[in-house]
């Protein structure tokens, strides 16, 4: 009998998607910093940034104008008096703007957002949602 069926080693339906939407949801932290970063360039903000574990163990990238804090369930990007707040649990991400707009999204493995009770299975790459609210919120 091998370790599998013995129980010994986790299937990849057990671990497979939990690891990918970590990842998923990481890489998206990881663009919007990158996304903020690129729109500041345009705006003469290039010198002033500093990235590291913030006070409260979050990852953090803080500039003059614009920060981007997150963990393994949370990305929060602010710019001057903007700011998105994004919260996930599991595929559920709902998001929430300094305006008081909010709304639900599912992440999927492919790697999109789509809105929640659509039936679409096609929804918006996470790199192209990245881009769009660095743009919303430095516009």
């Amino acid at each position: 009998m091998s370790e599998a069926e013995n129980g010994l080693v986790d299937s990849p339906a057990t671990v497979y998607p939990a690891t990918v939407y970590f990842e998923l949801w990481t890489s998206l932290a990881s663009m919007m910093r990158s996304y903020m970063a690129a729109h500041g360039l345009h705006r003469g903000h290039a010198d002033r940034n500093h990235a590291g574990p913030s006070r409260t163990g979050q990852n953090q990238t803080v500039h003059a104008d614009w920060q981007v804090e997150w963990d393994a369930a949370h990305i929060l990007t602010r710019y001057r008096d903007k700011w998105l707040d994004l919260k996930r649990d599991g595929t559920r991400v709902t998001w929430m703007r300094e305006n008081g707009n909010s709304g639900v999204l599912v992440l999927t493995e492919a790697g999109c957002l789509r809105g929640a009770g659509l039936e679409q299975e096609v929804g918006q790459e996470i790199d192209m949602a990245a881009e769009a609210w660095a743009r919303e919120l430095m516009g």
